[in-house]
């Protein structure tokens, strides 16, 4: 997953203290007029090396997928200066939030390598004016440091937040589960996949995400179950929740909409199918196939298919007619 390296980004204070207390030693190993060049030279290097490093740590976000640049985009709070500006249409996204961060600390990597040449030009004369340079130097390079301080936060929080996300493959055929608590989402995507223990905990739901697999002709499927997103109406989604369910289109390849004729869920039929028609109208350029489960107990719908996931009624049939959907084509290399 492409956030799950990402290192640990140091406080402006951490960076400062390495910096100074490497140049403290390189000047030691030195003397007179030279350790005063040795020192302002070690401190500028360190600060700019560690500020691009973490810039360079982040992917591109016009590269990434736009699966996880939208889940990227929900989960990165915005920076506590335009908290006030909640559900301003003009406020930046999660996204914004962190380019504008990295190029502020590109900025401050740039900046100490020209203080670096700027106060090396200066140290001319005798050793207790080039101290007092370096000391002047030094005042500098950490005013610098200091004011990205809440950009080198912001990029830490984000990290944290960034690699909680679930491992998924967007280019892997998907299959996307839906439907009201209780119908048997959870239970189908157990049957057909590996999934048990293989949950991944998204920060904006209330339940862990499902993410399983199954192999057919040599293909890797992975196939998602959705609490606290596809389970209720859009309208009872906050605007998180609404746009992973936003990242969630670009993943899904089929969406199975599964109903409980039966209404042993506690959620009466035309509220499930009204939910069924809103999964359609957002996933309109993907197949989305309805499903009744608990087919044992009750057919009293109109459905695509008829499962029952408890006594194993028509469960592969289901798969299979997903996996027919989605048509997916194993790429082989070119056989001259």
């Amino acid at each position: 997953m492409i956030f799950e390296d990402l290192p640990t980004t140091p406080t402006s204070e951490e960076l400062i203290d390495k910096a100074f207390s490497r140049a403290s030693r390189s000047g030691r190993a030195k003397s007179g007029f030279q350790a005063q060049q040795s020192m302002l030279q070690t401190a500028a290097n360190i600060l700019s090396d560690n500020l691009e490093n973490v810039v360079t740590a982040w992917p591109d976000f016009e590269d990434i997928d736009p699966f996880y640049y939208e889940l990227a985009d929900a989960m990165v709070d915005a920076s506590e200066s335009h908290s006030d500006a909640a559900g301003d249409a003009d406020a930046p996204s999660g996204v914004d939030e962190l380019r504008k961060s990295l190029s502020e600390v590109t900025w401050a990597s740039r900046k100490t390598d020209e203080l670096r040449e700027e106060y090396q030009g200066r140290m001319r004369g005798d050793v207790d004016t080039a101290r007092k340079v370096r000391k002047q130097a030094f005042a500098r390079l950490a005013d610098v440091v200091e004011e990205v301080e809440d950009d080198l936060l912001r990029l830490n929080e984000a990290r944290e937040q960034l690699r909680k996300l679930p491992d998924i493959d967007p280019d892997a055929p998907t299959i996307v589960v839906a439907g009201y608590p209780n119908v048997g989402k959870s239970s189908f995507v157990n049957e057909v996949t590996n999934a048990r223990g293989e949950t991944a905990s998204y920060p904006f739901t209330t339940r862990g995400i499902g993410v399983g697999h199954f192999d057919r002709d040599h293909i890797r499927y992975q196939i998602v179950d959705t609490p606290g997103l596809l389970d209720r109406p859009p309208e009872d989604r906050n605007d998180i929740e609404s746009q992973a369910v936003s990242a969630l289109e670009h993943l899904a390849d089929c969406v199975l909409f599964l109903v409980d004729a039966s209404l042993d869920c506690g959620y009466p039929l035309d509220v499930q199918l009204e939910l069924r028609n809103a999964v359609e109208a957002q996933f309109e350029d993907v197949p989305v196939l309805t499903v009744c489960n608990k087919a044992d107990r009750s057919r009293d719908v109109d459905a695509d298919y008829y499962m029952s996931v408890a006594d194993g009624e028509n469960v592969e049939g289901v798969l299979d007619a997903a996996v027919e959907e989605i048509g997916y084509e194993l790429e082989l290399p070119f056989d001259e």
